[in-house]
């Protein structure tokens, strides 16, 4: 596909695989590339495969649901969340994502991210709230029925200076290095588009929501 294919209401893909070609024929980390689905407020996007090269992946530009849409090599992101709404909501529902260099979800909107019933291998970093976004949001996200295989960096990223919060339950770490994947890890975000800076990691009651026992390492 060489343009975007643009989602108001439900589109279901058949689990039919979809790949970028021309503008979008890129697996790059370049920040300026157009996704292959951009979903309108409240669409749905259902039963995709996302081959590679999958150029920006899914943008949502409000509240969306993505169920059973996989990503086989994600490029520069698997989705990104952009509604400007603290009440947009964003449900990753099932399906899985690997080899992505750096994030699965990015969220540079408001609102709250919910990622369910979801694997993830070969990752940077599965969930980050914007940490040098022009325009800043108080971000939340929910992690639950997740399955991470390493190599992993990080399942969630937070900026605890904006208030983020990151609740996590039922996660599975497996693979020979799984102990070296960070639950939730915490920045102090900007506006400036300077690189954030770590302020620490583990569950801390305030931004990092979860206790040791909702992580199972294997």
């Amino acid at each position: 596909m060489t343009a975007t294919i643009e989602v108001s209401g439900t589109y279901d893909g058949g689990l039919k695989r979809f790949r970028g070609s021309g503008s979008l024929g890129t697996d790059g980390q370049a920040e300026d590339q157009g996704p292959l689905f951009e979903l309108a407020d409240g669409a749905v996007l259902e039963n995709v495969i996302l081959g590679d090269p999958a150029a920006d992946g899914v943008h949502c530009l409000g509240s969306c649901t993505i169920r059973n849409v996989w990503w086989e090599d994600v490029g520069e992101d698997a989705a990104t969340f952009k509604g400007k709404s603290a009440s947009a909501a964003y449900l990753v529902d099932g399906g899985g994502a690997r080899n992505a260099d750096d994030k699965v979800f990015q969220h540079n909107g408001a609102g709250t991210v919910t990622i369910r019933n979801f694997q993830v291998a070969a990752f940077g970093k599965l969930y980050r709230s914007c940490g040098n976004c022009e325009t800043q949001y108080q971000r939340h996200v929910v992690i639950s029925g997740v399955r991470a295989t390493s190599p992993g960096k990080v399942l969630a990223g937070v900026n605890a200076n904006y208030g983020d919060t990151a609740i996590i339950s039922g996660v599975t770490l497996t693979g020979g290095d799984s102990q070296d994947i960070t639950v939730c890890q915490r920045f102090r975000g900007n506006s400036s588009g300077a690189e954030p800076t770590v302020l620490g990691s583990g569950p801390d009651g305030t931004n990092c929501r979860y206790s040791t026992s909702g992580v199972t390492y294997r």
